[in-house]
């Protein structure tokens, strides 16, 4: 019991301490530091402002649409701005897949 303690034990030091003889390098690996990660709360806002939306779902010429023709047409709205609006309407594709938004 005692020998086979043993052998584990210089098993286990042979994974944690560094090597010996001519096996081991000259020189230790350069140390690198890791990439600056971009932080994405310091770039500038890129999405519209409040007035733009206000605009878009204040608009004059939705008001008079049907409310599944209004969302449509807000999801157009943001998207030639460039940004994803996600729009659910009574017996739209979704409900099929039991898909909740």
């Amino acid at each position: 019991m005692r020998d086979s303690i043993a052998r584990a034990l210089v098993w286990a030091l042979r994974l944690l301490l560094p090597a010996r003889g001519r096996h081991r390098t000259a020189q230790p690996a350069p140390v690198t530091e890791p990439a600056p990660t971009e932080n994405p709360w310091m770039k500038p806002w890129t999405g519209p402002s409040s007035a733009e939306v206000r605009e878009i779902f204040r608009a004059e010429e939705t008001m008079r649409l049907t409310p599944v023709q209004r969302e449509r047409s807000w999801a157009a709205e943001f998207a030639a701005r460039g940004v994803d609006y996600d729009y659910r309407y009574p017996g739209d594709h979704f409900a099929q897949f039991g898909v909740t938004a």
